[in-house]
């Protein structure tokens, strides 16, 4: 961001509570084409939305082959299917890769001469969007918060299985995010521990983000705060309405703040460990950030103790808030079943020796990094890796 101009920007329309969903109703359109995967169609999920829109006279069809890290193949096949029945509306419904991908289908639509090169420039290589349709997400868990974000992620599997695209774009911020808190009380207690640790790193890494501002700070800590409450009881209890309603509502919340503001070395190196591991995204992010706060702290150690006092841990000074915070952490991964290290996370020690190397430099040139409040070296990234591999502490 520059020194004399700051945004914040997020969906014009944003509905969320029980029952929310009934919303399609009051859309305005002719056709849509619903993007998703198998796993909401045999929820139900699907037809909801589908009988929601045919109430509103909006006609649809539905593409329901989106897999887990959506391919770049799936988005063209998606793409075409779009270009056939020629939707005025998009609706992306499900988990973040059913809605990253129906963002990505949504640039080829409008515009199928665009190369993947041209949408994975940060913030100027999308082109102009919704000449042709506008974009509805429906997100089924409460952590990525991709329904009201500036970015979609694709996997590039012509390069390797595991290689991740980003497109960064405010153009694919959706027009209208729509959060029934229905939808993730499906998810299993470990689904729940990951995608909800997920939105705690959110904001936490937009509170320290060297770009938070007076607008994104309060939303921040808010998130992380409710966040930190609610999720133990979320899973303990999936079937608890009021916890499920919390989480997908922190989970939007800090949505709001990261996409204004950029995340940090926490989702720099999670990145790289979950896509050489498959680990989980909110699963490495919850690793990784007890490490990545200890290399911070010179850095922000006030801003992790305002959290920690949030979080209802009053301290003397900064470091001794920064501690709390970290104990605060790791104390929830212990409640959670989220291992402490990535030794205990199943990941082979020599193989990570091996690629310590490599998951440090690309974590360097990871998008994330700019905006972390500390600037590393690829050295101390090397260094945050293997302390966070073997449990030990970043001094």
């Amino acid at each position: 961001m520059s020194g004399y101009s700051k945004w914040f920007r997020i969906p014009r329309d944003i509905v969320f509570g029980w029952g929310c969903l009934e919303y399609l109703k009051q859309l305005d359109g002719k056709k849509a084409v619903i993007v998703t995967d198998k796993v909401m169609q045999q929820l139900g999920f699907v037809e909801k939305v589908k009988s929601y829109l045919a109430e509103a006279g909006i006609k649809s069809t539905v593409f329901d082959e989106v897999e887990p890290d959506p391919s770049r193949q799936t988005v063209k096949k998606g793409a075409k299917l779009m270009l056939e029945y020629q939707p005025d509306l998009i609706v992306g419904l499900g988990g973040g890769s059913a809605i990253d991908a129906g963002k990505a289908m949504w640039i080829f639509y409008e515009h199928p001469d665009v190369t993947w090169e041209q949408i994975f420039v940060p913030f100027t290589g999308v082109p102009k969007l919704r000449n042709k349709a506008r974009y509805v997400a429906i997100p089924s868990t409460s952590g990525t918060a991709t329904e009201v974000t500036l970015a979609a992620v694709i996997t590039n599997r012509d390069v390797h299985p595991n290689v991740k695209d980003f497109t960064l774009s405010y153009e694919v911020t959706p027009d209208i995010a729509i959060c029934d808190p229905e939808l993730p009380s499906t998810m299993p207690p470990i689904v729940t521990a990951n995608t909800g640790f997920d939105v705690i790193v959110h904001a936490v890494e937009a509170y320290v983000s060297v770009n938070a501002t007076d607008v994104t700070d309060p939303i921040a800590v808010s998130a992380a705060t409710m966040a930190y409450k609610w999720l133990p009881l979320a899973f303990a209890n999936g079937s608890n309405k009021e916890a499920r309603e919390k989480m997908h509502t922190s989970s939007l919340m800090a949505g709001f703040t990261f996409t204004n503001t950029a995340l940090g070395l926490v989702h720099s190196t999670a990145h790289q460990i979950g896509a050489e591991y498959r680990i989980p995204h909110g699963r490495a992010n919850a690793v990784m950030l007890p490490y990545v706060v200890q290399y911070n702290t010179p850095a922000a150690a006030a801003r992790y103790a305002d959290v920690a006092r949030a979080f209802g841990y009053d301290s003397t000074d900064p470091y001794e808030g920064t501690a709390k915070f970290i104990k605060a952490i790791r104390d929830l991964q212990k409640l959670l079943g989220i291992p402490a290290c990535l030794k205990d996370a199943g990941i082979d020690e020599q193989d990570f020796l091996n690629k310590v190397d490599m998951l440090a430099q690309n974590a360097m040139k990871d998008g994330s990094t700019p905006a972390n409040p500390r600037v590393p070296t690829v050295e101390e990234i090397k260094k945050i890796f293997l302390c966070a591999y073997y449990g030990n502490d970043v001094l």
